[in-house]
Order: structure tokens, then sequence, then C-alpha cells
């Protein structure tokens, strides 16, 4: 026999399974309430390369010839600043690069060098 009490505990327990479930997405996922993420492919604004952002794995590739030009390693430090460790593939130099998440669209980054860069996201592929 069910009685109020264990009817609103049944309820209330599905409710809260259901907003986990929307809070809880995968990897760029847009998630109730979630960070945003820079998971997924950003262009440099000269057009002269892609950066792939894809679970702490970070690789950079030339447009023109697809060929890979650095790679390395990311981590979130706070909601809107990743930390990039960029091994490049040309100069055989490992850099420290910081990156402000300016908008869902825009990262602006400044390696330990102090150059600074902003890359912009790219549109996803429909299918």
């Amino acid at each position: 026999m069910f009685t109020a009490r264990g009817l609103f505990s049944a309820g209330t327990l599905s409710a809260v399974a259901l907003l986990a479930g929307c809070m809880s997405g995968g990897p760029g996922g847009g998630g109730f309430g979630r960070a945003p993420s820079v998971e997924g492919e950003w262009l440099s604004t000269d057009g002269v390369a892609v950066s792939r952002f894809s679970g702490g794995v970070f690789e950079t590739v030339a447009t023109d010839t697809g060929n890979k030009l650095a790679d390395g390693s990311y981590r979130m430090a706070d909601a809107r600043t990743v930390e990039i460790t960029v091994i490049s593939l040309i100069r055989q130099t490992t850099t420290n690069v910081n990156c402000a998440l300016a908008s869902p669209d825009q990262l602006n980054c400044t390696s330990s060098a102090g150059q600074t860069f902003v890359l912009t996201r790219r549109p996803r592929a429909v299918s």
C-alpha cells in the first residue's frame, strides 16, 4: 500500500534523478548548469591552423595541408581559464599557454613568452 509520503518521496527522487541527468553531459555538452567547454575545434584568426581540444588532449594542424604542427595537453584551471602545454613539432619546444574563455566562441590566449593570440570556435558540421 502506498502512502502519500512514500509517493511524494518516489516522485522527488525521480525529479532529482532527471535533473542530475540534465546536468551531466559528455565532453562539450551544454547540460543545464554546466560551465562552458573548450572541447571541439578552434581556428586561429589568420586561418592558418586549427586547434582541437578533446578529453585533455590538445592538437594543432595546418588548415592547408592537414599536417600536425603541435600537440600537448590541457586542463581547465577554472570555469573560464584553460591551461595548455604546447609541444611544437616544428621547433621542438614546449610552451605553456593560458587562455581565457572570453565568450563561448572566443579564447584569448597568452603564451609564457608573452605572445597573445585569439582562437575562435569552429562551427560544428551539420550531419
